[in-house]
């Protein structure tokens, strides 16, 4: 009953966010108008849902989950609550590629591929640097991202430096997550809820795993092979995030931490609980970016940010307690 009462919850918040999002905006639309909207295509409501807010309300829906579903998977992975999506170097790689094609004056479609084959050099990078003479620990592993994100980090601080002005605030908005100019399609859909199939029906060896290895190989989990696969699956979610938005933190750690407040650490319930609420917050986090300071629009991930840290240190405050 409070596992059907939860998801009850996520999806009515996750149907409230969608519809506060098609409605404000800096021309309001009544309940009525978006009801005439799907029966007339003449109609201005038409306009501002079908081809301006529900595309990127539908973008801010599939990154949040993506990124909700890579944290549980990276915290799984490393056995470690504040692990992020971000922590092995993928964001550092996706944003070098997509501020070298933001410098050569590459549209939206380039941009992110870019990103995303920056992101898949990363991932490889770390694999390879990690699972060196096959030898592949959780700590092995954390200290090659993070000394490969430090080499990317000064790389990005390179390219800024020699950008010209007139390119700095666009790639400073990519860098800070931006979800105006994200497109997305019935692939990258699939994608995440084939991903998130593929993670419930590894949840039961992902509850032993977050516990210990040792525990796992016990118990006939082949924990070489499953490390392979939440790590190739976490950062493939993560690269496809940010080839979308750019570098949105934060959701990808909060919702999972709420979540086990509520529910506990059962993988069952939290794989698919953090793809709803990620989502989400992620939706209402850009729909306050877009409307807070209208006509001026805010990188939604300045909004993710100002709210996920007081957000983190209440939810660390009440953990402790």
């Amino acid at each position: 009953m409070r596992i059907f009462l939860l998801f009850s919850i996520l999806i009515l918040a996750l149907l409230g966010s969608l519809m506060l999002a098609m409605s404000i905006g800096s021309v309001p639309i009544a309940f009525s108008e978006m009801l005439q909207a799907f029966s007339d295509k003449q109609h201005l409501a038409y306009t501002l849902i079908f081809e301006l807010r529900l595309p990127r309300a539908m973008a801010a829906l599939l990154c949040g989950g993506m990124l909700a579903l890579a944290g549980v998977l990276m915290q799984a992975l490393l056995r470690n609550p504040l692990a992020d999506p971000y922590v092995l170097g993928v964001s550092g790689g996706a944003a070098s590629a997509a501020l070298l094609a933001i410098m050569a004056g590459m549209g939206a479609w380039v941009t992110q591929a870019a990103a995303f084959g920056g992101a898949l050099i990363s991932i490889l990078l770390v694999f390879i640097l990690a699972h060196r003479k096959g030898c592949w620990t959780s700590n092995r592993m954390l200290l090659t991202g993070v000394i490969l994100a430090a080499g990317w980090n000064a790389f990005i601080s390179f390219l800024l430096t020699l950008s010209p002005d007139t390119q700095i605030h666009g790639m400073l908005f990519w860098l800070m997550g931006d979800l105006s100019h994200a497109q997305v399609s019935i692939y990258e859909a699939g994608f995440l809820l084939l991903m998130t199939f593929v993670s419930f029906i590894f949840a039961r060896h992902l509850n032993l795993v977050a516990r210990s290895e040792l525990q796992a190989a016990a118990l006939g989990v082949n924990t070489k092979t499953l490390r392979i696969t939440i790590f190739f699956t976490a950062s493939l979610l993560t690269a496809v995030a940010i080839s979308l938005a750019g570098s949105i933190g934060f959701i990808g750690l909060i919702a999972p931490h709420m979540l086990r407040l509520v529910i506990g650490s059962n993988h069952r319930i939290l794989v698919p609980a953090s793809v709803l609420l990620g989502g989400t917050l992620l939706l209402l986090a850009d729909t306050l970016a877009r409307t807070i300071l209208a006509p001026t629009q805010l990188p939604v991930g300045i909004l993710t940010a100002m709210l996920g840290v007081p957000a983190f240190l209440f939810l660390l405050y009440r953990s402790k307690q």
